[in-house]
């Protein structure tokens, strides 16, 4: 299990509705330090806070943000992107690449870089990856795409860190109260419970958080026949 008093914490996409509660929330528990980051880091009132450049799709920033950050001891990849129109096939090549680097490659790169000041810490330490409910279910395109892929490697990266003490929290959840989700009617989370849920999985020593019934849901989808799972597969046989 890893404490978030006196913690050390980076936050990706920081600015968004999510990511600023991982802020003020890590700050709450007692955390010391939180590297807040974005693209375009904005200002915070809280000397506590320290604002930082980072395109995770983009080496030489993850680059920077690793020598300016060497005292992280908590890394939660929230930073991601969502696209327009749920079917893969519809997608243009950039939005397939711009999805891919955001919510693939980005964190997955970005914890390779932290990976070694984790571990060298000898414990206490934690990866958060945002997943989402979609990592289950494909029905939004290359988003869900992503989020798979993101899932596996977490499931690897788990336990190839396991033997530094590094602890590997994986979330899954469905729609959340934030700009990203202004357009869907079904019921939607609240960011300041969701993040309640992760940091408490995480200081409870977890591995996954299933943060709402949709992700719980998803989860015992696979074992499900795919005929269950997508309806329209039955109705074409």
């Amino acid at each position: 299990m890893t404490s978030f008093n006196g913690a050390t914490v980076l936050v990706t996409g920081a600015n968004g509705g999510i990511g600023a509660h991982f802020v003020r929330e890590s700050l709450a528990r007692g955390a010391a330090k939180v590297y807040a980051t974005a693209r375009t880091p904005r200002d915070w009132d809280d000397e506590r806070i320290v604002p930082l450049a980072l395109d995770v799709t983009d080496a030489d920033s993850i680059r920077a943000a690793v020598e300016a950050a060497p005292d992280v001891t908590i890394l939660i990849n929230n930073a991601g992107i969502s696209v327009s129109s749920p079917g893969i096939l519809s997608h243009s090549d950039e939005e397939i690449r711009r999805s891919v680097e955001t919510n693939f490659l980005g964190p997955l790169f970005l914890t390779r870089a932290f990976a070694p000041i984790l571990s060298a810490k000898g414990g206490n330490t934690a990866i958060i990856d945002i997943h989402s409910a979609l990592s289950w279910y494909a029905v939004a395109g290359i988003y869900s795409a992503t989020k798979a892929a993101l899932w596996s490697a977490t499931n690897s990266l788990r336990v190839e860190l396991q033997p530094a003490g590094v602890q590997v929290v994986g979330v899954h959840v469905g729609y959340v109260d934030t700009a990203m989700a202004m357009h869907a009617t079904d019921p939607k989370l609240d960011p300041a419970e969701l993040v309640e849920k992760v940091l408490d999985a995480t200081e409870a020593g977890q591995y996954e958080v299933l943060a709402d019934d949709t992700s719980v849901q998803a989860k015992a989808g696979l074992s499900a026949p795919l005929e269950a799972v997508y309806p329209q597969l039955a109705a074409r046989s």
